[in-house]
């Protein structure tokens, strides 16, 4: 039987050691800080180019708290959990090693690698980086959101909408033009969707038409507290009064979490849906790389509203571009050692 490209990596591991030049202590080629999507696929890619990855993951991804990952062709209704254990074997069938925790900084050294100091006094080096630690919703300050937030308390209907599809439900108003268009955009699951206002404003002629027009009601005055014990049962009113609903929509803002880069000079910028600001996030190129030289970041850290299976192919795409970078850093080396 002829072997598969995956045995014929791990039968070959001390040819491959031995096509490498010798690293220095935990020196690597990359290191990848988080485990999620992007970070895993930039990781197969580059450790299927046979780089040295160290993948640093605290074990904490955006969407631990929903049941499923959805729209991942091949991957469909696959957990998350499950999704980024398959991940990591994978990974790992081809060198790339994981170190469970978090960055607490990254420094550049004198000769130009990044040192990257994980928590726990840990200390690697790295010769690029790959930023893929996402993002953290925001949500207001309403009290059961967050107990609900994955499962009853919902904010994308592309991840969630066929689950609650014909259900009673809620869109929760922080803002009211963005509430409008989640309002009309929920419709399409269910003939069942209710706004609350939630103190925003009324909604002008024009929104107020469409709403009527696609038969979606909307209760004025103050959300008071989101209702249920086991599950999501309604959403109450200030004035005691309480809305059954399965289901409750909300706008979060996306916060960056890129702390760790701070001291590179890479800090997060706002960004915009339209006129609306939806959080901050890094900028990156088309291949995934900053201002800074070296630097490259994918997944929601660079695109806050991608799905996972848009992260994991923005992860492939700027690992293949750190790839490039370090074969002509590579090559200009030897050109260098020939003179």
């Amino acid at each position: 039987m002829s072997e598969t490209p995956r045995t014929q990596a791990l039968a070959g591991q001390d040819q491959e050691a031995q096509a490498k030049p010798a690293l220095a202590g935990e020196t690597y080629d990359v290191v990848v800080v988080g485990g999620g999507a992007a970070g895993l696929s930039g990781a197969l890619a580059l450790s299927r180019a046979r780089r040295s990855v160290l993948v640093v993951d605290g074990g904490d991804p955006r969407n631990a708290p929903a049941g499923h990952v959805h729209n991942y062709l091949g991957r469909e209704g696959t957990p998350p959990a499950e999704l980024y254990a398959i991940g990591r074997s994978e990974i790992e069938s081809y060198g790339a090693a994981v170190a469970e925790g978090f960055v607490a900084g990254i420094a550049r050294e004198d000769g130009g690698l990044f040192a990257v100091e994980l928590t726990g006094g840990r200390l690697v080096r790295a010769r690029r980086i790959l930023a893929a630690t996402g993002v953290t919703d925001v949500l207001p300050e309403v009290p059961g959101l967050r107990e609900y937030w994955g499962t009853g308390v919902l904010h994308c209907p592309y991840c969630h909408g066929w689950e609650v599809r014909d259900q009673a439900i809620g869109v929760l108003s922080t803002e009211l033009p963005t509430a409008v268009h989640q309002a009309l955009m929920w419709r399409q699951w269910s003939a069942d969707v209710v706004l609350f206002l939630n103190g925003t404003g009324e909604p002008d002629a024009g929104q107020a038409e469409q709403l009527a027009a696609r038969g979606i009601r909307v209760v004025p005055g103050e959300v008071a507290g989101i209702e249920g014990t086991d599950r999501l049962t309604g959403v109450r009113l200030v004035d005691g009064s309480v809305e059954a609903r399965d289901a409750v929509v909300v706008f979060t803002r996306l916060s960056a979490r890129a702390d760790y880069l701070a001291g590179l000079g890479v800090v997060p910028t706002e960004q915009f849906a339209g006129e609306t600001s939806i959080g901050t996030a890094l900028t990156v190129n088309p291949m995934g790389a900053t201002d800074v030289p070296g630097i490259y970041a994918a997944g929601n850290l660079a695109a806050p509203m991608a799905q996972v299976i848009g992260a994991a192919a923005a992860g492939l795409m700027a690992g293949a571009a750190i790839n490039g970078d370090l074969i002509m850093e590579d090559t200009a080396l030897a050109v260098a050692a020939r003179v």
